[in-house]
Formats: C-alpha cells, sequence, structure tokens
C-alpha cells in the first residue's frame, strides 16, 4: 500500500516550486501609514522632526519584522502539527504492513493444512481400510506388523481429525488477522485525512510567512534608504543597523529558564560525535527550509537534526521536534539550560506542561550561537539564541 503525503514527495514538489508559491495564499496584515518622500524631506530641515521621523520609520521596520516573525512561528507550530501527524501516518502504516504479513502468512497455512487434509481423504479412498501405502505413509519401518496394518486405518483418521482441528484453528487466526487488518487500514485512512488536513495549513503558513517576508523586503528597501537620507549614511549600512536592532530584540525576547531542577544525572557529551554532527549541520548552511524536508539539500527543523546526529551514529527520535523531546526524555538524555553544552538540542514550546508538543528544536553550536532551519523564508542559518519560548530542558544525544 502507498503511503499518503510521502515526506519525500513533499519534498520534491517543494522544490520544484508545486507548493510554496505565493498564488497559493494571500496573508493579509494591516497596512499603516508610511511616510513620503517629501515628509522625509521636509523632516530634515528641523532637528526634531528628523528625530521624530526616525523614530516613526524605526518602528514601521520593528512592528513589520514582528508581523514576520509571528507568521514564521505560526509555520513552525503548524509545521510540527503536521510532523506529528505525518508520524501517526508512519506508525500506522507500519501496523498495517506488519498484519498484513501476519494475515498473508496465516492464510497460507490454513490453505497448506486444508491441502494436507485433502490429500489424506483422497489417500484413504483410493487405499481402503488395508491399502499398504497408507501403512506406508504413516511408518513404513513397521509395515511387517500386523497389528500395526490393522491399526493404520485407524490412526489415520486420527491424524486426519489433527490436521483438520489445526486447519480450522488456522482459518480462525487468519479470519481474526484480516479483521484487525481491515480495523487497521481504516485507522490509517483516518490518520492520513488528518496528516493531509495539516499539511494543507502548514502550506498555507508557509506561504504566508514566505510572502510576508518578500513584502517587507520590498517596504524596508524605501524605509533604508529614508533613513540613509536623514542620518547622511548609506541604506546598505542602515540595513545593518536595523537588523542587528531585531536580532537583539529576539534576545530579549524572554530569558531564560536556568533554574530547572535537575532531574537526573547525564553523562558528558561524546566530543568526536557531537563534532560529526556540528560539522553535518555546518555543511548545510544556507540550504532551503522545505516542510518535511530530511535532505540532501532542504531542510526542517527536526529533520536536519534528525540527520545531523544520523551522521554521527545516534538516533535521536522520529522527523518531529516533539518526538525527539521524548525520545530524550525516555532516554534519561535531558539537562536543565544551566548545564547545557556544545551540541546539547534545544526546544520551543507554547506549553509549559513537560510532554506537551514542541514546535521547534534547534543545536547549541556554543558560544551563545544555535544552528537550525528556521521557517520558510529563512535558510539554515547559525543565529544568536533566541530565549523566548525556549523549553528550560536541553537533550544530549551522544550522552552515555
Amino acid at each position: 500500500m502507498r503511503k499518503p503525503l510521502q515526506r519525500a514527495l513533499i519534498a520534491t514538489l517543494a522544490t520544484t516550486g508545486l507548493l510554496f508559491g505565493s498564488a497559493l495564499i494571500s496573508p493579509a496584515w494591516a497596512v499603516p501609514s508610511y511616510p513620503s518622500a517629501e515628509e522625509v524631506a521636509a523632516a530634515k530641515k528641523k532637528v526634531a522632526d528628523k528625530k521624530a521621523m526616525i523614530a516613526r520609520l524605526e518602528k514601521i521596520i520593528a512592528d513589520l519584522t514582528v508581523e514576520a516573525d509571528g507568521l514564521a512561528k505560526t509555520a513552525q507550530i503548524k509545521a510540527e502539527t503536521y510532523n506529528i501527524a505525518q508520524d501517526a501516518v508512519d506508525s500506522v502504516q507500519a501496523k498495517v504492513d506488519s498484519l498484513q504479513a501476519q494475515s498473508d502468512a496465516a492464510s497460507a497455512a490454513a490453505n497448506a493444512a486444508e491441502r494436507q487434509l485433502g490429500q489424506i481423504a483422497a489417500q484413504m479412498y483410493r487405499d481402503g481400510a488395508s491399502g499398504t501405502s497408507v501403512n506406508l505413509f504413516l511408518n513404513s519401518g513397521k509395515a511387517d506388523d500386523l497389528l500395526y496394518k490393522l491399526g493404520t486405518q485407524e490412526r489415520l483418521a486420527g491424524q486426519s481429525n489433527d490436521i483438520y482441528e489445526k486447519s480450522i484453528a488456522l482459518q480462525k487466526q487468519a479470519k481474526a488477522l484480516q479483521d484487525e487488518l481491515g480495523a487497521a487500514k481504516s485507522e490509517l485512512a483516518g490518520k492520513a485525512a488528518i496528516a493531509k488536513a495539516a499539511y494543507s495549513e502548514a502550506t498555507s503558513a508557509a506561504s504566508a510567512a514566505q510572502a510576508k517576508v518578500d513584502a517587507n523586503e520590498r517596504l524596508n528597501k524605501t524605509f533604508y534608504a529614508q533613513l540613509a537620507s536623514l542620518r547622511n549614511t548609506s541604506a546598505d549600512l542602515e540595513k545593518q543597523r536595523e537588523e542587528g536592532l531585531a536580532r537583539e530584540r529576539a534576545q530579549q525576547n524572554g530569558s531564560a529558564k536556568m533554574d530547572a531542577p535537575e532531574l537526573y544525572s547525564v553523562g558528558a557529551p561524546n566530543a568526536g560525535a557531537v563534532q560529526t554532527a556540528i560539522d553535518f549541520g555546518k555543511a548545510q548552511l544556507g540550504e532551503a527550509y522545505v516542510l518535511g524536508g530530511m535532505g540532501p539539500d532542504i531542510w526542517d527543523c527536526s529533520g536536519l537534526t534528525k540527520a545531523a546526529y544520523a551522521a554521527a551514529g545516534y538516533y535521536i527520535g522520529t522527523h518531529s521536534a516533539t518526538n525527539q523531546f521524548r525520545t530524550m526524555a525516555q532516554a534519561r538524555k535531558l539537562v536543565p539550560l544551566s548545564q547545557m553544552a556544545v551540541g546539547d538540542l534545544m526546544w520551543y514550546s507554547q506549553e509549559s506542561a513537560f510532554d506537551g508538543d514542541k514546535y521547534h528544536v534547534v543545536m547549541f553550536v556554543g558560544g551563545g550561537l544555535m544552528l537550525e532551519a528556521p521557517n520558510p523564508a529563512r535558510t539554515v542559518r547559525i543565529v544568536p539564541i533566541r530565549w523566548g519560548e525556549m523549553f528550560p530542558y536541553a537533550g544530549r544525544p551522544t550522552a552515555p
């Protein structure tokens, strides 16, 4: 049975531009009143007006960034919802495959027992009560024993009855497995429908995020030029300045929950394996984020972390940030952020519950930096850690 919504197929469609085109969605966001060139020129004539205009432009740019970040976060959340749904599909598909194999084997065994029973019945009919071939069929080594010959038919009838009972039992087993298989296939159809709906929402959210970033870039070109005119600098310099301020705001948005209690003792990471994982991640820098992507040159957040640690020989869970967190928790490999080491995984979550869903996963690479496949509007990158909504525990895949 072909699996619905295969991640590989999704990634292929995405890279050919069939999924994330801006025509899929027309996002709506507030359009503020932007200053005209005439207003900027007039503001340059008075110091107070110039300062007010600079403040106005910087607020507009900051607000646009906040809107884009909000849509990017929504895209991350929707993507993780899809990944969780697709994990459920994969799990039930494996169950269906297993039941199909068991059902086929049980049916084959039941059919073989029926054929054996038919062969014995035919032999009994041909040979009659004293047929020598029947005696030989049961025990050729005692064919000269008269008493054995006389008891052959009765014993053959007994063997026939055993095979008959075995055939009935095998038929019941095959029927039970077929019923279970039918129920599993129905469950699979339901899970596939959920995954399909989640995928549709995720692609729409991804398109909205990308469209917002594209729109912001067009608007900001004008705003950077206006700021440059007011400050007598260059548009490129103003762009660098505003992007730097945006990064600072992102870092300051929330604080690290460094005071989480230690859950249990976790060993030190395997330095060699960690370096392999980080090197793998760094080799993907600049590559595209694609929903469901796990290489070779397209990624989503959990696809990148999974592939990076697979390259180092470690299994960290399925293609899902939530599942990777739960895998680390089950393996007792979670440490408070205060004990975080290079190579550890970190998660973002809107939920305070320990086992709640995690919508984004990144890798700590040291120096206050993290490696991530962030969202549909950004490529794989290394950036300063954003502490807002960071879950207070990190995962250490290579701990013994």
